[in-house]
């Protein structure tokens, strides 16, 4: 099984960086990892909504180019579903067993996702009704991938 996580930036603080790295030597036994950071835009403070909208589509285009056909793209979303950690490791699960080969996480920029990125998505997946930095995201979203296969794998971590 392959992991991507697409996503818009860089990550700049060294504590993130750290945190990052721990996951992706964890998950290293569980399934090939690779993450693909596109470019972000710089957005003036005073951006009208359409240059935002711009910025966005921007960024959208830039991590529509890494999803390829055949791939399962799971968006991050304020408004997708929510899932407990278990339901979570069932559906990756599901994903490996239907013979899905690699599951593309999709992680916006600051602005949020172009609605194209929206569209493609195979699922949309929500960790909170609140908005996190994406930066914080991404460990977020590598620590519940790891729990998830722990889980399914009944070894001890969960919680």
């Amino acid at each position: 099984m392959k992991i991507r996580i697409l996503t818009v930036g860089k990550i700049k603080e060294k504590f993130y960086r750290d945190a990052i790295a721990e996951y992706q030597k964890r998950l290293g036994r569980y399934c090939k990892l690779e993450i693909v950071e596109v470019a972000d835009e710089k957005t003036d403070e005073n951006a009208s909504p359409s240059q935002m909208e711009q910025v966005k589509e921007r960024e959208g285009q830039r991590l529509l180019s890494h999803i390829r056909d055949g791939e399962y793209c799971i968006v991050l979303a304020i408004e997708g579903k929510k899932l407990d950690s278990v339901a979570f490791s069932q559906q990756i699960d599901r994903l490996m067993v239907s013979g899905t080969s690699t599951i593309d996480f999709v992680i916006g920029g600051s602005l949020g996702l172009y609605k194209d990125v929206l569209s493609r998505a195979d699922f949309l997946l929500s960790f909170s009704d609140m908005t996190f930095p994406h930066q914080l995201m991404r460990v977020i979203l590598l620590e519940q991938v790891y729990r998830a296969f722990r889980i399914s794998n009944k070894e001890p971590y969960h919680k």
